[in-house]
């Protein structure tokens, strides 16, 4: 997601944001089939048309209140005593249900202005969030990967939902932001980016260029939920919305890794930021805000 990044002891910064350079286009609206029965009580979710000649391989559909599930998620809180990166003025707490919490089959990723500096690992930060990862967890290489979300609406918040190289060097292995929305004004909450990141095209301005993306109009992006997809195989990457697709981003098969880093493993990365580059001036009324997901599901080819 947008200039974010996660930390390694690598070189790390990143994470979407500012620069796309690409067309954009109108998404449809959000179409979610009832789950299929598979027998023996187990539920199966009926396959994305985007999913074609792939099956399930790894999900979390929030069923069990409490806190993310330890399976599946873990916390990223490396940059807390620091600062986070891009700007962004949140603490990212962990196993805190104030911050992220599963209820009525839905994870809440919750912002909220306070101050935790009784935190062993407080960086000064007026307000607290969550950042759940599945590094160390889960990774996978290509496949189709769609989360359906609800984002907040306040002014300030800059939700993402993102994919980082579990080689840990940015922006070597490569950054695909799936879905992050800007938080400067009124009309970014009626939109959504997708956008690549490598080692040639980058938010801060690579060694060929700026990052590959492009913006969809969305207007009620926070304030109903909407399917977020991204197809990835060996030849392209493709983002999109309700079944929608408005970014491709092809391999230019040149053996240049710089251009294409997109053959090894990704994680996935879903946070609520605060302020910063592409979230801007926080609107404590609009506080606390809540980025609601209520599945992440990943397919691959059999």
């Amino acid at each position: 997601m947008k200039g974010l990044l996660f930390c390694l002891p690598l070189l790390l910064v990143g994470c979407g944001g500012g620069g796309a350079d690409s067309t954009v286009a109108g998404a449809g609206d959000p179409l979610t089939p009832p789950p299929v029965s598979s027998g023996g009580g187990a539920v199966t979710p009926p396959l994305p048309s985007g999913a074609t000649g792939m099956r399930l391989v790894w999900s979390d559909e929030f069923e069990t209140s409490g806190l993310p599930d330890v399976r599946k998620w873990a916390y990223d809180t490396e940059r807390n005593r620091l600062g986070w990166y891009n700007n962004e003025l949140q603490y990212y707490a962990a196993n805190r249900p104030e911050n992220a919490r599963v209820e009525n089959g839905r994870l809440l990723i919750t912002a909220r202005q306070e101050r935790l500096s009784s935190a062993s690992d407080f960086g000064g930060q007026n307000y607290t969030s969550a950042r759940l990862i599945t590094r160390g967890l889960a990774s996978w290489t290509y496949g189709y990967y769609e989360v359906r979300a609800k984002l907040p609406c306040g002014l300030g918040t800059w939700p993402a939902i993102w994919m980082l190289g579990t080689g840990g060097r940015w922006p070597d292995d490569g950054e695909i932001d799936i879905m992050e929305q800007k938080g400067t004004s009124a009309a970014d909450k009626r939109e959504v980016l997708g956008t690549l990141h490598t080692r040639a095209y980058n938010w801060s301005g690579g060694t060929l260029g700026v990052a590959r993306g492009a913006a969809t109009p969305l207007p009620n992006a926070c304030t109903s939920f909407n399917n977020y997809q991204m197809s990835w195989d060996a030849d392209r990457i493709t983002i999109g919305v309700n079944g929608t697709n408005y970014f491709e981003f092809r391999n230019p098969r040149n053996g240049d890794r710089s251009q294409w880093p997109f053959d090894a493993p990704q994680f996935m990365i879903l946070n609520l930021a605060i302020g910063g580059d592409l979230g801007g001036a926080v609107d404590a009324a609009a506080l606390p805000a809540v980025m609601e997901v209520e599945y992440v599901r990943v397919y691959q080819r059999t």
